[in-house]
């Protein structure tokens, strides 16, 4: 396994696709690394030359990626929360925050259901 930003990626995948094992990196910019460095996007990982590992390493070493990208996000959320616009709110109540209705979906960000007692509808 080559070993590029502290993260070992998969020696029998495409190039593109085993730089996007790396937090920070998506297919398109995977792209625009192997570009920089001058490797072929299709060669597998285990056929990169000592040479190319070290192009993709200074090229992916000139973004910000895992563990300081990371702690970026963080920084970004505690900002938002701290400031108390309504994007901090709802990530401090644990809600969606793009515009989604909450009443019936939701859940991956409200989590488990909570059952409220005497809710039950009322008969007329």
């Amino acid at each position: 396994m080559a070993r590029i930003a502290g993260v070992d990626i998969p020696k029998q995948k495409r190039g593109v696709i085993a730089l996007t094992y790396i937090f920070g990196i998506g297919s398109s910019r995977a792209q625009k690394i192997l570009e920089k460095a001058g490797v072929n996007e299709d060669t597998k990982v285990n056929e990169w030359t000592d040479d190319e590992i070290h192009n993709i390493r200074e090229a992916v070493g000139a973004l910000t990626i895992e563990g300081e990208l990371r702690s970026e996000i963080q920084l970004n959320i505690k900002r938002l929360m701290d400031i108390g616009c309504y994007r901090g709110i709802r990530h401090r109540t644990g809600l969606p925050l793009r515009g989604q209705r909450t009443k019936n979906n939701s859940r991956t960000r409200k989590g488990k259901r909570k059952t409220v007692a005497n809710k039950k509808k009322a008969t007329k």
